[in-house]
């Protein structure tokens, strides 16, 4: 599965439509993007569209070259079997290609045990890919762990889906791992990126660094999305970890929550735990790498989502039941642990039930 589009040159000369132009001979940015087993279509399905769409655009300007783009299989078998039931076939293996690469997308990963063993070849492979015959390498969510593998993300940043960055930080302790930014970029080189949804804004991202802001306008048009998410810079996953019921922190968690729209010291919660305080705080931070202060911060926002994502309750509301004092304070918390503001978040977040419960009176 692979489709041909077109590049252009950055020595330009005449005009056409508005758009420079190169005498140069026309060449394409070759993108190879590796489809891992196991993954959701729009791993993949998403940055295709945007280069193709990118293609579209560039022609209409009268300009013929783009991208030229290859879906390509991890494995000789060069079969893709999505976790949707969908398989894909692709005329390519990643190691059938040996010439230069503009951009090397890796999408997604098989975590399964047989799914890696079956990538061996795959990583010698890309254990090859290097500045001298690759442009830029970007990974998707689960990509990031074969970049890691290889040794491409030592000592540079790196993001993946919420849910599995501090499993990536634990099997590459040499990574640093951020979850929080949708996309990452060290030196124009190697870029990774979060889950899902983030490989469009990073292939976005990309038209926009190689044929400018117009194009990469029309292409976030097109496909309905933003250009640059406004106030949504940062993945939403979870900012405290699970704890099993008998863990220290989660029977703390079980008494805060309940006490969250009161003035919290640690004082107060030794003294629930009947704990000194000095006790309490040395435990407490032991076992879950953090402050008890830091802890209920990070659970009074937690509370403040589910208000703003499940009830029509006012801002100024919310603060209060979470003991997040007035509004100026929460947004400055929210900023600081959410990288967005509360009312931003519940724009994005809240639930549609009731705007549909809405439409379907009206249409009556």
């Amino acid at each position: 599965m692979s489709f041909e589009t077109t590049q252009i040159d950055r020595n330009f000369v005449v005009m056409k439509k508005g758009v420079r132009m190169s005498n140069k001979p026309k060449e394409k940015k070759r993108v190879v993007i590796v489809a891992m087993t196991g993954q959701t279509l729009l791993y993949l399905a998403g940055p295709t569209d945007v280069f193709f769409h990118a293609n579209k655009y560039l022609a209409e300007a009268g300009i013929e070259q783009g991208y030229d783009v290859s879906v390509v299989a991890p494995t000789f078998s060069r079969q893709i079997a999505t976790e949707t039931g969908i398989n894909i076939q692709c005329q390519l293996a990643a190691m059938d290609i040996q010439g230069p690469i503009d951009t090397l997308v890796i999408s997604g990963n098989d975590f399964s045990d047989g799914g890696q063993i079956a990538l061996d070849e795959f990583y010698q492979w890309l254990g090859t890919r290097n500045e001298q015959n690759t442009r830029r390498i970007v990974s998707i969510c689960g990509g990031a762990f074969a970049l890691a593998k290889t040794g491409m993300l030592d000592n540079r940043r790196a993001t993946t889906h919420w849910a599995i960055a501090d499993k990536l930080q634990q099997l590459y302790p040499a990574v640093k791992v951020n979850s929080n930014p949708f996309y990452t970029n060290n030196d124009g080189h190697v870029f990774t990126s979060a889950g899902v949804t983030t490989g469009i804004d990073l292939a976005i991202t990309l038209v926009e660094k190689d044929f400018g802001k117009d194009i990469a306008i029309k292409v976030a048009r097109r496909l309905v999305f933003y250009l640059n998410r406004p106030g949504l810079q940062s993945q939403f996953g979870s900012l405290l970890p699970d704890y099993e019921q008998e863990h220290f922190a989660q029977k703390t968690q079980n008494w805060l929550v309940e006490h969250l729209h009161k003035k919290l010291d640690v004082s107060s919660v030794a003294d629930h735990m009947n704990m000194s305080t000095r006790n309490f705080t040395r435990v407490f931070t032991k076992q879950t790498g953090m402050s008890p202060a830091k802890f209920i911060e990070k659970l009074r926002v937690e509370k403040a989502r589910k208000y703003l994502e499940d009830t029509e309750m006012s801002i100024e509301r919310v603060a209060e039941q979470c003991g997040l004092g007035d509004l100026t304070n929460m947004r400055r918390t929210f900023l600081r642990h959410l990288m967005t503001t509360p009312s931003d978040y519940r724009r994005a977040f809240q639930t549609s039930i009731h705007d549909v419960a809405i439409n379907e009176l009206i249409a009556v």
